[in-house]
């Protein structure tokens, strides 16, 4: 926004807007940002010429005319402003689509407190099921999937006997031994699939897989190292949370060492860079040839012979019906052989 006054030098209405249109998203990308700040911009403006500090009357302000600096500056100023509430932005590269996406935290309240926030103890008792699903059954040192379709999600809407209603008494029982939680119906489990991806904390591939968001692994990091990753394994050993060797990022969706053992893993998107700097495509930990044909996400189901020939059968009229359950639970019996 070339010759006109720098709004960002105080914090301001205009930052406050901003920060209000955060936090009713959640997240934000620099291009989600442009039309947004465009139009706090333009308001901005024409209350400065009100306030007689413009002489000449403002013109609308373009999305395309909001600059990255202009982005990054309110983005700092506004971090800056909420630090005294245990709340900042944090960024980080989304695994597919290399956008950067910016969240906004709370740097000391549980991270699943949050996300209860506006659900009730079954619904988020049901969330619970999902991420344990994503991260623990369908993860396996053969096949690590870390995603479900909804088929595989509404199978988790009846909550077992044992498991916490929450309360802190961690059997879900009530007073008379009764568990009280009740689980969902099926209507209710899309329903609150469709929430979690409205806001920002799943996402739906177009092959019908749930993942955790850039959102979701940016807020529940910690708290997913801690929840599925043996803390006093070595760095050798498997662990259901890896890291991209190249960015140091937790990886959902990309690429695997051969290894079935091996834990080094790259995002599709820095693989590229990644291989720039060494002579070969070998793993940097074990030195096993890296293929390029080993994945991580749902690609680990999709990639499969047998789904491609289900997909066919789907086609020629056959059903898909538990396909994606039968892959993922082969891959589980194999483990256990």
């Amino acid at each position: 926004m070339e010759d006109e006054e720098d709004i960002t030098q105080a914090y301001d209405n205009s930052h406050r807007a901003f920060l209000q249109a955060f936090m009713a998203r959640g997240t934000m990308t620099f291009n989600q940002a442009q039309p947004i700040l465009a139009a706090i911009f333009t308001v901005h403006d024409l209350d400065e010429h009100k306030n007689g500090n413009i002489e000449e009357e403002p013109e609308v302000t373009r999305p395309e005319q909001v600059t990255r600096e202009d982005f990054e500056s309110y983005v700092s100023a506004v971090s800056a402003a909420i630090s005294p509430f245990d709340m900042e932005i944090r960024s980080t590269t989304h695994q597919v689509s290399k956008e950067r996406v910016y969240s906004l935290i709370n740097t000391t309240s549980d991270p699943m407190t949050q996300l209860a926030t506006l659900r009730s103890a079954e619904e988020m008792a049901f969330v619970r099921r999902v991420i344990d699903a994503m991260f623990d059954r369908y993860n396996s040192p053969r096949m690590e999937v870390l995603c479900l379709d909804g088929m595989q999600a509404n199978k988790l809407r009846t909550a077992p006997r044992n498991e916490d209603d929450g309360s802190g008494n961690g059997n879900g029982a009530g007073e008379n031994g009764v568990g009280s939680l009740k689980g969902l119906k099926s209507s209710e489990v899309e329903q609150v699939l469709r929430g979690l991806v409205d806001e920002g904390w799943f996402e739906r591939s177009r092959a019908g897989f749930y993942s955790l968001s850039a959102r979701a692994l940016t807020e529940l990091r910690q708290w997913l190292v801690d929840a599925y990753n043996d803390a006093d394994a070595g760095d050798a050993e498997w662990q259901r949370v890896k890291f991209c060797e190249a960015c140091r990022e937790i990886v959902t969706v990309g690429q695997r060492c051969a290894e079935r053992d091996c834990c080094i893993r790259l995002h599709d998107i820095c693989q590229e860079a990644f291989w720039r700097t060494r002579k070969e495509r070998a793993c940097p930990r074990c030195s096993t040839a890296w293929t390029g044909k080993h994945f991580v996400g749902e690609r680990a189901v999709t990639e499969t012979e047998a789904y491609q020939r289900g997909r066919r059968r789907s086609g020629r009229g056959g059903g898909r019906s538990s396909l994606v359950e039968d892959i993922m639970d082969e891959g589980e019996d194999e483990d256990e052989e």
